[in-house]
């Protein structure tokens, strides 16, 4: 229990009591919960929501604005630091020192916009005529998005080794243990049926894609990136889900 607090006290603003110990190495096996939780949240809300403003583009934009309050828009700072840093003919310092700048430019801009416009635009596209279609996806997403970032971890060394928002993170190695969460997501994915499995199937490309990114263009991975990593396989995952072919 102290570490999946510690995990709600880092990546989220929900209320989860008060821990004795932080435990930022144990709280990352759930990760994966606390997407599912939030995911959880996201649905009832959508389902109320959907029945003010049936067929209209509110209950996405409403959504997504949920996320981003539950959140704190930690992930979303992610997104924006590491798209100013990474697009362009930078070295890895600089990329790391325009990371580490609070200010936002137009590539950290234009990514923040262009995933939002995604979430809205995908989420309105998951009929609301099959209800337990759509509420099993904001309950999985949600959880498969924070999962991404075990793989993050596992996979590549930390960017900053005298400190920063995720040094914590990589104190120790990533343990086959740590992935046990990820069986919850498996679990509602296989609910969605071939939908879920389409789902699974582009989460691992993503996730494949983007350690290769970032090993190929930095040879490491840092707390910005890990937020980036976050944003851009939640959008990415909802647009897979409002695919009507699957």
């Amino acid at each position: 229990m102290q570490a999946l607090r510690s995990a709600f006290q880092f990546i989220t603003l929900l209320p989860a009591g008060k821990t004795a110990v932080y435990q930022p190495r144990e709280m990352i096996a759930y990760f994966p919960v606390v997407g599912l939780i939030l995911g959880l949240i996201l649905a009832v809300f959508d389902a109320g929501v959907c029945r003010l403003w049936p067929g209209s583009l509110v209950p996405a934009v409403l959504d997504v604005i949920l996320l981003i309050a539950l959140t704190g828009a930690l992930h979303i700072d992610g997104l924006a630091d590491s798209a100013d840093g990474l697009f362009g003919h930078r070295d890895t310092d600089t990329v790391l020192s325009i990371m580490k700048d609070s200010r936002i430019g137009v590539m950290g801009m234009a990514a923040v916009v262009s995933g939002l416009a995604i979430k809205i635009a995908a989420i309105s596209a998951i009929p609301a005529s099959a209800p337990w279609t759509r509420f099993l996806v904001l309950v999985l997403v949600p959880g498969l998005a924070r999962a991404s970032m075990i793989f993050g971890i596992k996979a590549l060394p930390y960017g900053r080794p005298t400190g920063g928002t995720g040094f914590d993170l990589f104190d120790s190695p990533i343990m086959i243990k740590d992935f046990r969460a990820l069986g919850l997501c498996l679990v509602a994915a296989l609910l969605l049926g071939w939908r879920g499995l389409w789902i699974i199937c582009v989460f691992f490309a993503l996730v494949c894609s983007l350690i290769f990114y970032y090993r190929r263009r930095m040879g490491c991975i840092t707390g910005d990136m890990l937020g980036a990593m976050t944003e851009v396989t939640e959008s990415v995952l909802f647009l897979a889900a409002a695919i009507t072919t699957v």
